[in-house]
């Protein structure tokens, strides 16, 4: 079992560092990067489970999960025993617009 952050996931957490340092300091950013991995390990390890993702579940679509910590939303596709994490978005950014262009993307 293995966490594969892709490419545009790992575009979004560095953002989102860079964001975090300027805005909230070191600190911040330190539990915040500790609570999304933690949260994805345990997704990983099957000791938590996401909700689908309700634009895509609404058109039959239901690979992608969706989980939360406290200050940021995961989409993740769980693919024989590997995660893979599609997207990276803080709870203020407009989710819908980041799914459409990351799927519109790929």
């Amino acid at each position: 079992m293995a966490v594969i952050i892709l490419p545009d996931a790992q575009d979004d957490l560095l953002r989102l560092q860079e964001y975090m340092l300027e805005k909230w300091g070191e600190t911040s950013w330190l539990k915040a990067e500790d609570e999304i991995f933690d949260k994805l390990t345990k997704v990983d390890s099957g000791l938590f489970n996401g909700t689908p993702v309700q634009a895509l579940a609404s058109v039959g679509i239901l690979d992608y999960q969706n989980v939360y910590t406290s200050h940021h939303k995961l989409v993740y596709r769980r693919m024989v025993n590997d995660t893979y994490v599609y997207l990276v978005a803080g709870h203020r950014q407009d989710f819908p617009t980041l799914l459409i262009k990351r799927l519109l993307k790929g």
